[in-house]
């Protein structure tokens, strides 16, 4: 499947974001708010993953709902970020 492909889910009915799984040729796709959610962001920081390559969104049908592959998303979430460097005291560094 390609990015802006249309998935069929087959799902009809609106449900609990935590009731239906999406399951397109053996891929399980995740919603935004799912998506986020296993993150740990806003659906904004999302969108903007999206937009800067990070991460892949994919149409679900004719709907302007964007979708998320659970691998792609759980790849990103194992991502080591590493440690954030430490910064000195500012008394360290400052002169009067």
């Amino acid at each position: 499947m390609t990015e802006d492909a249309s998935p069929s889910t087959g799902t009809g009915a609106a449900a609990s974001v935590d009731a239906v799984a999406r399951i397109v040729d053996g891929e399980e796709y995740l919603t935004v708010e799912e998506a986020a959610r296993l993150l740990g962001v806003k659906a904004a920081t999302l969108y903007a993953y999206v937009s800067r390559g990070i991460l892949k969104s994919y149409r679900e049908g004719t709907k302007r709902q964007r979708l998320y592959r659970r691998a792609e998303v759980e790849a990103l979430r194992r991502l080591d970020r590493g440690v954030p460097p430490e910064i000195p005291p500012a008394d360290s560094w400052i002169r009067d």
